[in-house]
């Protein structure tokens, strides 16, 4: 599960800064791809975050 999350993360991660940089999209349709891949990008970080490893000893 993680490996996919990091997986996802990274491809979200990639594809916004090539929508922000290289697409020619503009007005609306930028901003739909950029707050698609923004909410990719938080679900990701969330996933990753609640399936962390706890370490021994700490609360």
């Amino acid at each position: 599960m993680r490996p996919l999350l990091w997986l996802l993360l990274a491809v979200a991660v990639v594809a916004n800064v090539f929508l922000s940089t290289f697409s020619g999209y503009t007005g609306g349709t930028r901003i739909l791809a950029s707050v698609g891949t923004g909410v990719v990008t938080l679900g990701a970080g969330a996933g990753l975050w609640l399936t962390r490893g706890r370490a021994a000893g700490r609360v």
